[in-house]
């Protein structure tokens, strides 16, 4: 497809072509390969895995998710195929279904997206915090205060980057692909042949750990059906975030077809890379004390399986990696943005819908870093005896629930559509009825799930509740959900109207 035929396409859906039609197939799967991030998730969130569940939480739970995550990645895929658009579900949910479904959507959708960009950032600042001590022999203290500080410089140098390198991002993109499998790569050689001895088969497919303080110990269906599957958040938090490959459909040549395939791509490649990297991580976690003790810190893992210098060398590819992820995050999170507010769902819609002289939203680059920022503020915090902040976590599970809800609807919307859909290239066919239910049956269980408290001194009424304890992800997330209620009812649903036409007719080739 000819750029301008995908100008044609645009148009019929009811925009004129405003920013740059210059990212290949291959940036377009990259950006959403680079924000899923192996090299960001698999490491920021293993404890999440470690603390509830172990090992099988890693090395079964890990497939087991991915599966699901896929089927989901395949419904989007043929949604995309229909509407290459930036404004990617949201302008699913409002075409499919009416203006209140894109409200929900468009606002769930970009909670999440900032949520998942405050979140990678942090991650990124935690490792080079923590690469700092390493390099400085301890000189650099690696405090909460001064995570927070790097946090905010590479917020900034992330916002900077997409507004004065329009040009090199595609480009960044794919050089942030090669660094993912060859980081990888290396870092999975380090751990195979540099640690003295591994742990056996039995302990990385049959361990079992909880540290969560719910139940006693491995035993019983607290374990099972509570513990467990909050240890599920890794797997559900990496792979997220691959819509980038809708909300830059209108930057992408032949979107219809690459962005479609792009999309379950990433996902597919990600699954793959990141068990066999995860599965190294526990055949060299030998000393479980050590782990245990640092709060299930992957860290831990590299400093007492290697040597010095080649635990600074992991550290190091993994901050990198997360910092290209973390700039592919702002890239998508300022695309929605820029979408939303074009439809007019966003308070001060002009200022965020405009473009630079370079086609680039800056305004909304800088909006949602901004954002991005405030709600990580809690991370200057931890609770007692913890090394990662609850609010860490609590951030991460906003990016899922956020993301995944938003991610439901249009899905469900498809399903209720039925024949009446008409389909781009990319299509599932009859397969979409079965696929379509198996995904919206997942997201709802995994929202449900990550809104829990997951700690007992996060639960309302236990003597040893501390607000810092207390993962306000169900807080953060209901505030909003009733907001935008509210905000539809008494407001907005006398003036939004869903996806607004910027084009008077459609070009004639």
């Amino acid at each position: 497809m000819t750029t301008e035929e995908d100008s044609r396409r645009l148009a019929e859906l009811g925009y004129k072509q405003e920013l740059a039609r210059t990212w290949s197939g291959f940036s377009n799967f990259a950006i959403s390969f680079s924000i899923i991030s192996i090299l960001a998730g698999c490491f920021t969130t293993f404890g999440q895995a470690w603390n509830y569940g172990g090992p099988i939480a890693i090395s079964w739970g890990w497939p087991l998710i991915s599966a699901f995550i896929l089927i989901i990645g395949f419904c989007m895929s043929e949604l995309v195929s229909a509407y290459p658009t930036a404004g990617g579900i949201y302008w699913w949910a409002a075409t499919l279904g009416k203006p209140i479904h894109g409200w929900f959507t468009g606002w769930l959708n970009l909670i999440g997206l900032i949520a998942v960009t405050a979140s990678v950032d942090y991650g990124c600042a935690t490792f080079l915090n923590t690469t700092l001590k390493l390099v400085t022999d301890g000189a650099w203290e690696a405090t909460l205060s001064q995570a927070f500080l790097l946090f905010v410089i590479i917020l900034a140098a992330h916002a900077l980057i997409n507004i004065y390198s329009h040009r090199l991002i595609s480009l960044l993109q794919n050089v942030s692909v090669w660094w993912h499998v060859a980081g990888a790569a290396i870092v999975v050689g380090i751990l195979i042949f540099a640690p003295d001895h591994h742990q056996s088969l039995g302990f990385v497919f049959g361990g079992t750990n909880n540290n969560s303080g719910f139940g006693s110990g491995s035993d019983g269906l607290s374990f099972w059906f509570y513990v467990l599957p909050l240890g599920f958040l890794l797997t559900q938090y990496t792979i997220t975030g691959f819509d980038a490959c809708a909300h830059v459909s209108e930057e992408t040549q032949g979107a219809a077809r690459t962005a479609a395939r792009g999309l379950w791509q990433s996902i597919f490649y990600s699954a793959i890379g990141g068990w066999i990297l995860l599965l190294s991580f526990l055949f060299a976690a030998t000393n479980v004390d050590e782990i245990n003790k640092q709060g299930g810190f992957v860290g831990a893992i590299f400093e007492t399986a290697l040597s010095a210098p080649l635990a600074t060398a992991v550290f190091a590819i993994s901050t990198i990696g997360q910092f290209f992820c973390g700039m592919s995050c702002v890239t998508s999170m300022s695309r929605m943005t820029y979408a939303f507010s074009r439809d007019r769902g966003v308070p001060g819609w002009r200022l965020w819908s405009k473009v630079d002289r370079n086609r680039t939203p800056v305004n909304a680059i800088i909006g949602g870093c901004v954002v991005a920022a405030l709600i990580t503020l809690p991370a200057l915090y931890a609770p007692p005896g913890l090394t990662t902040p609850v609010a860490f976590l609590a951030v991460v599970s906003i990016a899922v629930v956020g993301l995944y809800l938003a991610f439901l609807i249009p899905i469900w919307l498809r399903l209720r559509a039925g024949d009446a859909f008409k389909p781009g290239p990319w299509t599932l066919g009859r397969k979409h009825k079965v696929l379509c239910w198996i995904a919206c049956v997942e997201i709802v269980v995994v929202s449900i799930y990550f809104i829990m408290p997951i700690s007992p001194a996060g639960v309302p009424g236990n003597k040893a509740f501390d607000w810092t304890s207390v993962n306000y992800a169900p807080i953060a997330v209901g505030v909003v959900l009733v907001g935008i209620a509210l905000w539809w009812t008494l407001s907005a649903k006398r003036w939004f109207t869903g996806p607004r036409r910027t084009v008077d007719e459609v070009p004639i080739s």
